[in-house]
């Protein structure tokens, strides 16, 4: 049997995509591995990521590497898909060619029929799972269509186009059926679900269905753009015991000269609104954002006015980034560079400073606290756990000792807190 190994770079969605491929390799007959290092494996694809700088070096960084792999006669054949190769095929095929052929994000499954297998619209639904069992993501829609000053995403992945709400229900009945008990539900704006297919949002039913499926236990969305937020998603998070009292909304800033500058389409009093709506429906609601700071015109009056959103929302999970300037985005082709690199740093720090007290204030709280969790793995002396408020990979970790009993990867189990860090917590099991 041929092996093929596939390696996933960037994000949550490259995942997905990764494992429908790899799901359509098997039906063709070939054994598939993931992010392997071994060298038996004599086709590799490489799944990238372009989205900004770090990513994009990182991406090129592997194909080189396994370019030479070839060259040196360990592998046979290297194909390259995903977000990189849909910016820069032309670029890519001039300085490596020696990757057999490259796809695009909106393209991938052209690598099937090149390696020889059958395009079987019945595999649309299936996965093969290359996050722990009892976990995964299901990305509900592609593209966006918000193109927002900074964002290469509609460059890259196109329009939004959501999947339809059958397909969606087939594929979470599938998953269920292979041991996932948490479907973290994710898009580029899941909010936006809906409107290409049935002439409005319908994010809030499609949450009612997947409740409906047996063995789903934990349902948690991610990436909501606050912009046009649905008042029935508010209602059915609040009412639903399954959905995660958690929600990933990327405010980015908060200053509404910075606002505008991005092309958020929303003003501060909008989202200082949907935050009070958001937290007095759902009030032990966990609330993640992620911020931009040193965007071109970003003065030293709207950092101040970033920093007193954060210290007045605190926000219980928070991540910052500065700005890169990403090419053909409005940024780039109408705005100046013009935040010095260490000033940007130096803010992205002080945020962090912020959030760090922030955090740690937060976890106190919940010392002396019981909380329902699910455990990930084992680190250790440490079972790694999560409750209900973090989401695998991005959040902070609740560490159980191993000594105490011996606990099982993919249950849950009710926990005390015992005592609480910046970004971790402690526990023991009832």
């Amino acid at each position: 049997m041929k092996k093929i190994n596939v390696v996933t770079l960037g994000c949550s969605k490259n995942t997905v995509d990764s494992e429908h491929l790899m799901a359509r390799l098997a039906a063709a007959g070939y054994e598939v591995l993931y992010d392997s290092d071994r060298t038996d494996a004599k086709t590799v694809i490489i799944n990238t990521c372009g989205f900004i700088g770090d990513a994009k070096q990182e991406s090129i960084e592997m194909i080189l590497r396994a370019a030479e792999a070839k060259k040196a006669g360990r592998i046979e054949r290297l194909f390259v898909i995903g977000c990189l190769s849909e910016r820069y095929a032309d670029e890519l095929r001039a300085e490596i060619p020696e990757v057999d052929d490259y796809f695009g994000a909106r393209t991938w499954d052209g690598i099937v029929r090149a390696l020889g297998a059958a395009d079987n619209p019945e595999l649309a639904t299936e996965r093969s799972l290359t996050t722990p069992r009892h976990y995964a993501y299901l990305k509900i829609s592609e593209g966006c269509n918000w193109k927002c000053g900074y964002c290469a995403i509609p460059l890259i992945r196109g329009a939004h186009v959501s999947v339809p709400m059958e397909m969606l229900e087939e594929e979470a009945r599938k998953l269920a059926a292979q041991g996932v008990r948490e479907l973290i539900v994710i898009a580029q704006d899941t909010t936006y679900y809906g409107i290409d297919l049935y002439g409005k949002r319908m994010l809030a039913e499609l949450l009612r269905r997947l409740c409906r499926i047996d063995g789903i236990e934990w349902l948690r969305l991610h990436y909501a753009y606050p912009a046009g937020f649905p008042d029935d998603v508010i209602e059915v998070m609040a009412a639903e015991p399954k959905i995660c009292k958690y929600l990933d909304i990327p405010f980015q800033h908060i200053a509404d000269n910075q606002l505008t500058a991005m092309l958020r389409r929303h003003t501060k009093a909008e989202a200082m609104e949907l935050i009070r709506k958001l937290r007095s429906a759902i009030p032990d609601l966990a609330l993640r954002t992620t911020l931009l700071v040193g965007y071109p015109g970003e003065s030293d009056a709207d950092f101040a006015e970033l920093e007193e959103f954060v210290r007045e929302v605190r926000f219980e999970r928070l991540g910052v980034f500065a700005y890169s300037e990403e090419e053909g985005t409005h940024s780039a082709l109408r705005l100046r560079d013009d935040v010095p690199e260490e000033v940007k740093q130096e803010r992205v720090e002080r945020i962090m400073a912020l959030q760090r007290d922030i955090s740690l204030e937060n976890n106190r709280r919940r010392v002396g606290r019981t909380e329902r969790i699910i455990i990930d793995s084992r680190q250790g002396d440490f079972y790694v756990g999560r409750s209900q408020y973090d989401s695998p990979e991005v959040d902070q970790e609740i560490l159980v000792p191993a000594a105490s009993r011996r606990l099982f990867r993919g249950r849950f189990y009710d926990a005390v807190i015992t005592s609480a860090a910046d970004y971790d917590l402690y526990a023991e099991i009832k």
